[in-house]
């Protein structure tokens, strides 16, 4: 649950940041922005990290839910006419880098992607089933209670 309230807004942070800081300095100077670029990657582990990891499905589906909404702020704009800006909260930093991301639609992908692997029904499991128990054979599990729903009885 902490995975799901710390990681998106880092993800988002080092998403804008990265494409903020590669944008400027390839445009500008001609640099290869080896730290930006290190940042982005990172970001990267920590997006695989909430899209396959079996910790919590409410990191995914949080991060899906706050990457969606804020992908879809241009769309509702253009469409509605409301004028929030949520660029204007944000440091100088991380202005460019999301209002890049937002326009061109990668925070709405990211979003719907994030929702969509928090829907599978494994994610929403436990990691592992208690055994079987049966009270007739004692404390432990029973040996005639089959691991393999395809054997028939319990063989040595």
């Amino acid at each position: 649950m902490v995975a799901g309230l710390l990681l998106p807004p880092l993800t988002l942070a080092g998403l804008c940041y990265g494409t903020d800081q590669v944008a400027d300095q390839t445009r500008g100077v001609f640099q290869v922005p080896w730290p930006a670029i290190g940042v982005l990657a990172a970001t990267g582990i920590v997006l695989a990290f909430l899209a396959g990891s079996r910790i919590s499905p409410v990191a995914s589906l949080l991060g899906g839910l706050a990457f969606t909404a804020l992908g879809l702020l241009p769309l509702v704009r253009t469409v509605s006419g409301l004028t929030f800006e949520p660029q204007e909260l944000l440091p100088a930093q991380l202005r460019d880098g999301y209002l890049a991301l937002a326009s061109l639609g990668l925070l709405l992908v990211l979003g719907v992607a994030l929702l969509a692997v928090s829907a599978f029904p494994s994610r929403w499991r436990a990691a592992a089933e208690p055994p079987l128990t049966s009270s007739a054979y004692g404390q432990g599990p029973s040996p005639y209670l089959p691991e393999d729903a395809t054997r028939p009885m319990y063989r040595e």
